[in-house]
């Protein structure tokens, strides 16, 4: 959430920050934002006038009743500027839930140094390995995954619906090694503390990460319960500390979590439906961090880092784009893309994004830490990142690492979980 004593004191430049988004609706909601804060602000200061009236005729009405005098003219009075009390703080109240309402729907803002733009201004900063043009016989994931016996895509779309993968055998397999190698690699040698989450939210927690109200249609809604399927672990992780004050010595938090992700992907049909690219449900290891405001930035650049690892262990060709203003996600402030090229398909498919969403989420969220015994509350700021998601990371994996022989090479770092060398051709 943005800070309303920001935008009512700098308007202006928040008024500049948000248009880098390129909504211009968006200017339409700070307008009434800004009126409502004004308005409310002339109602609280008619309270404390009407508070300060009535302490000084309630003195005299003590005074009179002290000398035998009477103070009825002043009773009435009373009476009649409680009633207009009470009815501006309802107002007040009403006002305030509009504003909340209305803040609750604005993006964050963007990192000063994020490219200016929509997903055309996207730049990328760096590249690791070496990605080729298809070859004479490459074939795609799925292909692939169905000659190998890994993936039974049209039973999953018989039991659930398209987008719905199921991974048999020595595909099972390698799910279950890819996750035991990211958790082992962010536990062991990067300091993060694994969870395992709740796979159920309330609409508190999808609000305090911003997935809520914006993204309301994106979600699977469990019947009447009032709870949903978490579409990233970002959205429990994050909130194991909401309406929490946390010690300055308590930060860094770092957690890692391997999840189900449920994702409606509404507006998204016909989009990528082939194989693994765009799916509704699949795992995903997620990093969280919880920090001091001012090592926000160096903390973001070392959970990117942390995410990369993962693919440079599984020898994955891959660029880092860091995207523009204009296709920065609605709570994030920067954000770094971490693309896989995969040669079946001939393209580069998102693999992780990590973020960081500076106070944003925690103003949201309630996640407050003191820098010093009796010293003022200040915001934590988060950050998150797939460390990283599986369907594409198993796409770029089956197509670059194929053989003429039709099996598929495993990975060095990925041997002593998976337990083979090779994925073999079924006999």
């Amino acid at each position: 959430m943005i800070d309303l004593k920001r935008l009512r004191s700098e308007p202006a430049a928040v008024r500049a920050a948000l248009a880098r988004r390129g909504d211009a609706g968006l200017g339409r909601t700070l307008d009434e934002v800004l009126s409502l804060d004004a308005e409310r602000r002339v109602i609280l200061a008619a309270v404390e006038t009407q508070k300060a009236s009535r302490n000084t005729a309630s003195q005299e009405v003590a005074r009179r009743k002290k000398n035998g005098e009477s103070a009825d003219d002043l009773l009435a009075d009373l009476k009649q500027s409680g009633d207009e009390v009470k009815r501006l703080d309802q107002q007040v109240r009403e006002i305030d839930t509009r504003l909340d309402a209305l803040l609750l729907t604005l993006p964050n803002l963007p990192h000063p140094d994020t490219p200016e733009g929509g997903p055309e201004a996207n730049r990328v900063i760096r590249t690791w390995g070496n990605p080729s043009e298809p070859t004479e016989g490459c074939r795609p994931h799925w292909e692939i995954g169905e000659a190998l016996g890994l993936l039974d895509l049209p039973r999953g779309a018989k039991v659930a619906g398209s987008g719905f993968p199921v991974f048999r055998g020595t595909g099972a397999r390698l799910v279950r090694a890819l996750a035991n190698f990211m958790l082992e690699l962010h536990t062991g040698e990067h300091g993060y503390e694994e969870v395992i989450p709740p796979y159920l939210v309330n609409q508190t927690s999808l609000r305090g990460t911003g997935q809520f109200p914006k993204f309301t249609d994106e979600v699977y809604k469990i019947g009447d319960d009032e709870l949903y399927l978490i579409p990233t672990a970002e959205v429990p992780v994050t909130n194991l500390h909401r309406d929490e004050m946390l010690n300055e010595g308590d930060l860094p938090l770092a957690y890692v979590a391997f999840t189900p992700c449920f994702r409606r992907e509404a507006g998204a049909h016909g989009k990528d439906t082939r194989g693994l690219i765009r799916v509704h449900q699949f795992d995903k290891v997620e990093l969280v961090r919880l920090v001091r405001p001012e090592d926000s930035e160096a903390d973001h650049q070392l959970l990117t880092a942390h995410a990369e690892t993962v693919l440079q262990r599984l020898e994955l060709p891959y660029r880092v784009l860091e995207l523009a203003a204009g296709d920065t996600g609605f709570s994030a402030a920067r954000t770094y893309d971490l693309e896989l090229w995969a040669p079946g398909v001939g393209a580069w498919l998102e693999a992780s994004s990590a973020s960081t969403f500076t106070d944003f989420q925690a103003r949201r969220a309630g996640l407050r830490y003191r820098p010093a015994p009796g010293a003022k509350p200040e915001f934590v700021h988060t950050l998150n990142a797939s460390g990283v998601a599986f369907p594409r990371t198993i796409a770029a994996l089956l197509e670059v690492h194929q053989q003429p022989d039709g099996s598929v090479r495993i990975p060095d770092a990925l041997i002593p979980f998976f337990g083979r060398e090779l994925i073999e051709p079924l006999s």
